[in-house]
């Protein structure tokens, strides 16, 4: 099938749900015949990228929820349209983890080869190195990953002050005791997972907790699942505010990651899910990161540091998946990510 074409199609469907063919048809210059586009649109629906409802001239197509999750989204167009102005998924989505996830091909055949490359690649550079060459790339990569995650959370220390505060725990002048905190904690917590590799080889929501305390130690942040509502800043998505349910979906999550068998989608999910639940308090993306870290290097692939994701972006990335739960902008960060990752340490 013509995948360009198909890719028209379901960006049609994503704003005109429900569409009939003669509406599809009518819409779209595709140059191709009815009979075409009909064969198009069936093979669409056997392989779950759209779905069908009616017969005769009563039936419409729109996209799966399968294909909702991975389909491009840009990120500019999605955002010139104000936080009440965007129609969202206001609620969390119970059947995301359950249901829509567990039946998604994350990654395309494309995007798979690409980072099976760069991952062998990863794999020989390791082959030459020493062990304490090894050790001081991960310590600057670990050094970069807390300088641009507590970034992210809108720490003021630069990438050289960190380094001092990280290698000689010198603090740098104006910044404030808890911005020093935030950043020995993501040491402390990469520490704790480099000194039992395979931690997180299998995860599960005792674990993530622990890294959770280890990233908020000595900071005014609740321990545990939270037992009270939290709002999130530019969306009016609403995670959820009871506690069991909370616990609910972050097993749920746990089993989904656990089940999937390519590390690269373990490690993406890890990172959108527990941002998407909201577990905590406070520090959700930072203990997304590290565990998604985590799982890299319990499966022995290659770290992610972030340092050069530009932080807005990261957050727009996000908030498509809170409001959307579509994928794709995060999915472009993370193997724009892995490739400078593998580019740039070892």
């Amino acid at each position: 099938m013509n995948m360009t074409r198909e890719n028209e199609i379901l960006q049609f469907l994503r704003y005109h749900p429900t569409s009939s063919r003669s509406e599809i048809e009518a819409s779209m210059d595709l140059s191709v015949s009815p009979a075409t586009l009909k064969r198009i649109l069936a093979a669409m629906v056997e392989e779950g990228s759209a779905i069908v409802t009616g017969q005769g001239r009563a039936t419409r197509y729109s996209v799966s929820p399968q294909a909702h999750v991975t389909l491009p989204l840009d990120i500019d167009t999605y955002f010139q349209k104000e936080t009440d102005e965007r129609t969202i998924q206001t609620t969390f989505n119970f059947e995301l983890i359950n249901d829509i996830l567990p039946k998604v091909e994350i990654f395309t055949a494309e995007e798979k080869e690409r980072l099976n490359t760069l991952q062998a690649q990863f794999t020989k550079n390791l082959e030459g190195i020493t062990p304490n060459e090894y050790r001081k790339e991960m310590e600057r990569l670990g050094i970069d990953l807390s300088w641009k995650s507590s970034q992210i959370e809108g720490n003021t220390y630069s990438l050289l002050e960190t380094e001092k505060l990280l290698k000689e725990k010198q603090t740098a002048s104006g910044k404030t005791k808890e911005e020093a905190v935030m950043l020995l904690n993501h040491k402390d917590a990469l520490d704790f997972v480099l000194a039992d590799p395979e931690y997180l080889k299998e995860i599960s929501v005792w674990r993530i907790e622990e890294l959770h305390n280890l990233l908020t130690k000595e900071l005014d942040v609740d321990k545990g699942i939270r037992k009270r509502r939290v709002g999130i800043t530019g969306t009016n998505y609403c995670p959820l505010d009871n506690e069991y349910q909370i616990r609910e979906a972050l097993e749920d999550s746990c089993r989904l990651i656990n089940g999937k068998e390519n590390v690269f989608e373990k490690a993406l999910l890890a990172l959108v899910l527990l941002s998407y639940i909201q577990a905590f308090s406070d520090g959700n993306k930072r203990t997304a990161r590290i565990t998604s870290n985590a799982i890299l290097i319990a499966h022995k692939y290659c770290p992610i540091s972030f340092r050069t994701v530009d932080s807005v972006d990261y957050k727009k990335a996000m908030l498509i998946f809170y409001e959307q739960n579509n994928i794709s902008a995060f999915k472009k960060i993370f193997i724009d990510q892995f490739a400078f990752a593998v580019q740039t340490y070892f």
